[in-house]
């Protein structure tokens, strides 16, 4: 997927969050092309990110806090420097096929980490199955990539669309919602993340009254959409948007008053900690799921959070939490391999079998599908001290992806 639906706002909301920052110039960790397929004394993990365009943000989040995670330990692995190889994507399938050859063929990186789109991850898909290299997402939710198309060779780190979106269907139906409204961009992950949403909201006793699919990355004006959303008596309405749609989506919602008749309810990126800034007091009141708020009270996302604000100056995203969690499944398989990444299918293997408990709670890889399990939460954006904030409403513990049609 790319599940973002970022348009070329997305450059104001940047600004507005003064996250667009200088992040090259890092020592230890080296960030260049230069191969090191002769050296023995480093372990090589190639990044395939956006560094460019209006996904910049995205590759920026889990780039730094995957740096964070190696520096924790000196960037060394049983006495093995890390060495991360970038490669920019810029969210194309044939760009990110390109440079995907180069750094398994040329730079001989040991590790991938990438992408964060899911039309990106299955055009390199076949490559790194074929060349045995381990690919870690940390970003890209199609339900295929651990379904149908899975392999020992990928494991994802982040989510796939249904993780997010089911558990809101059966959560939201126990709260006491009978009737439900169904709003999305019209392209495959929309569509995922609503079918997941419905299949469980309906399994637990709710109605879906009607359901609307916008023009994908097209849509500035929801009026037409919010009268036929407020005229379908539902009793609240399940949205995914993000990016400068998310924006515009909630701020005229506040505006055409949906929110006094209805529960605003959705995939959790609609109001993700990137976006509030400029939704301010509108995304107050819209309770949506993730798989992680900053709220969450643990020392280890405490502690997390610290680390990062003091490192980079800024708040960590969700996608920043991904990139750290990749970073620390890596160091944790490579180590229990004593730092020895000759063989390819002894590291799958291992990145596989990895259990952390990370900032957004204890993650296990699925033998079954290699998709994370992990905890999904249920928020309210609240009024708070400095503007909006996700406040955890509720739980839901070790949530797994179906992976129909995945046989590894």
């Amino acid at each position: 997927m790319y599940y973002l639906l970022f348009n070329n706002s997305l450059g104001a909301i940047m600004q507005i969050k003064n996250i667009i920052i200088n992040i090259f110039f890092i020592p230890l960790i080296i960030f260049n092309s230069i191969s090191f397929a002769n050296s023995k004394d480093t372990i090589k993990i190639g990044t395939l990110l956006p560094y460019s365009g209006v996904y910049t943000v995205l590759g920026e989040e889990i780039t730094n806090a995957m740096i964070l995670a190696f520096e924790e330990i000196d960037n060394n692995i049983h006495g093995k420097k890390i060495v991360l190889l970038k490669g920019d994507t810029e969210v194309k399938p044939n760009i990110a096929l390109q440079k995907a050859r180069k750094l398994i063929s040329s730079d001989k990186v040991d590790v991938l980490v990438g992408p964060v789109s899911s039309s990106v991850a299955l055009a390199i898909r076949n490559l790194v199955v074929q060349s045995k290299t381990p690919l870690i997402i940390p970003n890209a939710g199609a339900n295929v990539l651990t379904g149908e198309k899975c392999s020992k060779f990928i494991t994802r780190i982040s989510f796939s669309n249904y993780q997010i979106n089911a558990p809101m269907g059966t959560w939201l139906a126990e709260s006491g919602v009978k009737s439900a409204f169904l709003l999305a961009p019209d392209y495959a992950a929309g569509k995922e993340m609503m079918s997941a949403f419905k299949t469980k909201f309906e399994e637990a006793g709710g109605k879906i009254l009607g359901e609307e699919y916008t023009p994908f990355r097209k849509t500035k004006d929801f009026g037409p959409y919010l009268a036929r959303v407020k005229n379908s008596g539902a009793e609240a309405v399940y949205v995914f948007y993000a990016g400068g749609e998310a924006i515009n989506f909630i701020k005229q919602a506040h505006s055409f008053g949906l929110g006094d008749v209805m529960k605003l309810t959705g995939a959790g990126w609609t109001t993700s900690p990137l976006f509030i800034p400029a939704q301010k007091e509108a995304a107050i009141g819209f309770i949506g799921s993730l798989n992680y708020v900053p709220s969450i009270d643990t020392e280890e996302n405490k502690n997390f959070i610290k680390a990062y604000k003091e490192k980079f100056d800024r708040s960590p995203s969700e996608f920043a939490v991904q990139g750290y969690d990749s970073a620390k499944v890596i160091i944790k398989a490579i180590e229990s391999l004593s730092g020895d990444v000759s063989d390819k299918d002894k590291l799958a293997e291992a990145i596989s079998s990895i259990s952390i408990t990370g900032p957004r709670g204890p993650l296990t890889i699925d033998p079954k599908t290699n998709n994370v399990i992990q905890n999904i939460y249920i928020f309210e954006v609240v009024g708070g001290e400095n503007g909006p904030e996700l406040k955890v409403l509720d739980t839901i513990e070790a949530v797994k992806a179906p992976g129909t049609g995945c046989n590894l």
